[in-house]
């Protein structure tokens, strides 16, 4: 665990305690503050009170009697803003209090007198975007584990981040940050930060799409990373690179990615028919053959490799020390999964496809698909993925959005299913040689999962009964 410094003494409030909550209270309070805690749900209050946290409803007036609050902790979920803040959120903004998550108080309190006897002070790299965010920091902690490099993982996988081990010699801590976490954070200061991609989500959350993309971007901006690896694919991409160069003719700060266009100029790497290239300066320092990583599946994934070389690159590693990191990458639950090969049919799964953007780039993966999707379908449905329905041999529809895309998909095959069991075996049974029964459901799982991952998991339970 990481001790929160700097509010020794100080009465802090931590809303919301799931797994990120909970987390900060027990650093705030390892660090020497006065914790006050509150969550909506009776359970996460319940958890809170076992370890001897103080609880006080916030939300109320008289939850704040007495308390001489200095700083308001919010977990990612909970909203200030839009589409409307919290009411205990309204009561710490009425009052002066300051808002803040465990973004801010890691970057705060992470780096320590010790570094100063390191040889090489731990650095941090923070990787924000749509969609990939989850398979890159996997694959870059992959990667830096197969190097021989001290590295930890956490942020918006795995653990949270004040659950980190404090810092050590050589060592590269590899954070994933949504939006949610970097719209708030109070300090972020990333060694590398990596932008991948934009694409409509959480829109109500940010007020639009510029809020959305002004809360990624918070991470370069305010963060100011000594190296930035930047996307170009999309105009945010381009814009945001632009805004982080220094110099025209030094690209350095900068490794552009892309995997639409070919990059030939600064420091950028880029991936066209398969192969990853490494440019500098004009020319060609490395390639890497990628179509035989059967776990990094088609251009979105190649996007991700891109971004994890260019990171490992900027620490120093050689093409050499990094393309066995990368064959042995053995993919990350939900995303892009390969399940089972039956009867030369692929099962993949990619629950975390949870929009339209993600749903094509998986799409685009397979050349043959029997697609399942729906759920609670997102804004625009699939209307954007129209072009790509020449790729579906049929459609098995589930959840919410089951009429609604059928409308959508029109002479399209496809069959109203409702359930992941009658969709599974639906496409199990009329699934040819070469077929990929895909789960990509371009949807969120609300209206019959708690959340991606227990789709994905029942998913994987039908495949298997196979």
């Amino acid at each position: 665990m990481i001790p929160v410094r700097g509010y020794d003494g100080h009465t802090v409030g931590v809303l919301g305690l799931g797994r990120s909550g909970l987390v900060a209270a027990r650093a705030l309070r390892s660090g020497g503050a006065n914790v006050i805690a509150w969550d909506d749900n009776e359970a996460g209050r319940a958890a809170a009170a076992d370890e001897g946290f103080a609880l006080a409803d916030l939300t109320r007036d008289k939850g704040w009697e007495g308390l001489e609050m200095v700083t308001l902790i919010v977990s990612p979920g909970i909203p200030h803003l839009y589409p409307a803040p919290h009411a205990a959120v309204t009561q710490a903004l009425n009052r002066g209090v300051v808002i803040d998550n465990d973004i801010g108080l890691f970057f705060r309190s992470f780096a320590t007198e010790d570094w100063e006897q390191m040889d090489v002070p731990p650095r941090v790299v923070c990787i924000t975007g749509s969609n990939g965010k989850s398979t890159t920091t996997a694959l870059l902690h992959h990667c830096l584990q197969q190097a021989g490099v001290r590295t930890q993982m956490a942020g918006n996988i795995g653990r949270g981040v004040l659950d980190l081990e404090p810092g050590r010699d050589g060592e590269v801590v590899v954070l994933e940050l949504s939006s949610y976490q970097t719209e708030v954070a109070r300090a972020l200061a990333p060694d590398i930060a990596v932008f991948l991609n934009l694409s409509p989500d959480h829109l109500d959350r940010h007020g639009g799409i510029g809020g959305y993309f002004a809360a990624k971007a918070r991470l370069f901006t305010q963060g100011g990373p000594e190296r930035s690896v930047i996307g170009v694919d999309g105009p945010e991409g381009r814009m945001l690179a632009a805004t982080m160069r220094e110099d025209a003719d030094n690209g350095d700060p900068v490794i552009r990615i892309a995997n639409s266009v070919q990059i030939k100029t600064g420091w950028s790497v880029f991936a066209r028919k398969g192969f990853l290239s490494e440019w500098r300066r004009g020319r060609q320092v490395a390639s890497i053959d990628l179509r035989a990583m059967a776990s990094l599946p088609g251009a979105h994934n190649h996007q991700n490799a891109c971004a994890a070389y260019a990171v490992l690159r900027a620490l120093g590693l050689a093409p050499r020390q990094i393309e066995p990191g990368l064959a042995s990458y053995p993919g990350l639950a939900h995303r892009s999964q390969l399940l089972r090969v039956i009867g030369d049919v692929a099962y993949v799964n990619d629950s975390k496809a949870t929009n339209a953007d993600a749903a094509e780039k998986a799409l685009l993966a397979f050349s043959k698909v029997r697609w399942i999707l729906g759920g609670r379908a997102k804004e625009g449905g699939i209307e954007s993925l129209t072009p790509l329905f020449g790729r579906v041999a049929k459609a098995y529809l589930i959840g919410e959005a089951a009429e609604a895309f059928a409308a959508t998909l029109g002479a399209v095959p496809h069959q109203i299913c409702g359930t992941m069991e009658a969709a599974v075996a639906a496409a199990a049974a009329e699934a040819e040689p070469g077929d990929t029964v895909l789960l990509a459901p371009a949807c969120a799982s609300f209206d019959q999962y708690p959340s991606f991952e227990a789709r994905g998991e029942d998913f994987a339970a039908r495949v298997a009964a196979l």
